[in-house]
């Protein structure tokens, strides 16, 4: 079975359209996977930018959802949360330093982080991960 590929992340400034653009092409790379993101496929209305993403949602069977910042993208945390009720596979990745949880062990939010299969600090560790869901 060919996997899709859902990359899920903020999109509102020129550094994390690069920074999601850069870990589309590693992943498509290094897996040889198809990555669906919604910068490439939002285009319109409110409306239409909603039911692209939805729809890119309901096709895809795995997430990547990146989780930098001071906390969870609103829109990201959305995506997960549906994803999740789904009961399809999340992985995250949070390449910030900064602690984003309720509790000390905590890398973000406990909704999104207990959503998440694992919240790979770095590339590296994410395409491992996500070779093993692939397999």
């Amino acid at each position: 079975m060919e996997h899709k590929i859902y990359l899920s992340g903020p999109l509102f400034s020129q550094g994390e359209i690069a920074w999601a653009k850069n870990v589309k092409a590693l992943l498509e790379r290094r897996l040889e996977c198809k990555i669906t993101w919604p910068h490439e496929i939002a285009t319109g209305s409110m409306e239409q930018i909603f039911r692209a993403n939805l729809n890119a949602l309901d096709e895809c069977d795995i997430m990547v959802a990146i989780l930098d910042g001071p906390q969870v993208d609103d829109g990201t945390a959305w995506e997960v949360g549906y994803f999740f009720s789904q009961g399809k596979k999340i992985l995250g990745i949070r390449t910030d330093l900064r602690r984003a949880g309720e509790f000390e062990k905590s890398k973000v939010n406990l909704m999104v982080e207990c959503s998440c299969m694992c919240v790979a600090d770095g590339l590296d560790q994410l395409c491992l991960v996500l070779e093993m869901h692939l397999a």
